[in-house]
């Protein structure tokens, strides 16, 4: 009877875990410190906006650990609710063995280090951006069309097979478990379930998360927006049939940043 509670608790656990998420977020954006979660924001990127953006004269290092502190947050706030239904099977499965526990945390810390891992890559190639933005007289004065190659980027792959294959695994998550638990060493077992379930996760929502860097990170309304669509995508029984208009409906919005902008780049 305690086992059949414990596994129950988990899914609660996760929400009450995500919506701290989303409390310290709105917090932080609120603080002398949310310039360095709003690590983005091409869309808004100008002469003004990156020098407004502009992190006053401090190290690399701080900054660095301090967006990848706010990506895993962000992470905790959108991705895990997500992988609730693979939780809340794998508490089932495990429900009898005393360490079933510690054998979920592992799982979620796999999950998430891979996520974290994925922020540190996407940090980096932000910076290096940064960088060619602020090299390019173009880029320096319009930073909307990196903006906007984001959002073509992110519409492309949402036709891509990757994206399908991988949103696949997704949404069958006993599918997931009935091939990859074995049950021998759990503990590393646990670990390696929570990476493999995150590199497919970010096999099809990569191109979603990146959007966050043309909108700004900052925004909790885009958060919302852009974790709701992929919890939709997921977990919904027609999340699958949400991929093609989503596709569609950023390639469009693509060309019109494009189309909004190609007379002022003219003058």
């Amino acid at each position: 009877m305690r086992a059949l509670g414990r596994h129950k608790a988990w899914p609660l656990a996760i929400a009450a875990l995500s919506a701290m998420a989303w409390l310290a977020l709105a917090a932080w954006t609120q603080s002398p410190y949310g310039r360095f979660l709003d690590h983005g924001g091409w869309l808004q990127t100008g002469f003004a906006g990156r020098l407004c953006a502009a992190t006053p004269g401090g190290p690399v290092l701080l900054p660095a650990l301090l967006y990848v502190g706010g990506w895993l947050v962000m992470t905790v706030a959108m991705m895990l609710p997500t992988v609730t239904p693979l939780v809340a099977i794998f508490a089932r499965m495990t429900a009898s063995r005393p360490n079933s526990n510690t054998l979920l945390a592992l799982l979620i810390l796999g999950y998430l280090a891979v996520w974290t891992a994925f922020g540190v890559v996407a940090h980096g190639l932000d910076m290096a951006l940064h960088a060619l933005a602020g090299a390019d007289s173009f880029l320096t004065f319009n930073g909307w069309a990196i903006g906007a190659a984001i959002v073509a980027v992110a519409g492309a792959f949402q036709f891509s097979r990757l994206k399908y294959h991988c949103l696949e695994q997704c949404r069958t998550p006993l599918s997931f478990l009935s091939r990859n638990w074995r049950g021998g060493s759990a503990r590393r077992q646990s670990f390696q379930l929570g990476v493999r379930h995150g590199l497919f996760c970010i096999g099809c929502c990569w191109a979603i998360m990146l959007l966050m860097f043309a909108v700004g990170m900052g925004s909790l309304g885009w958060m919302l927006a852009i974790g709701a669509v992929m919890a939709t995508e997921k977990n919904a029984p027609w999340g699958a049939r949400l991929s093609a208009p989503l596709g569609i409906a950023l390639l469009f919005a693509s060309a019109a940043i494009v189309a909004q902008h190609i007379g002022w780049v003219a003058v």
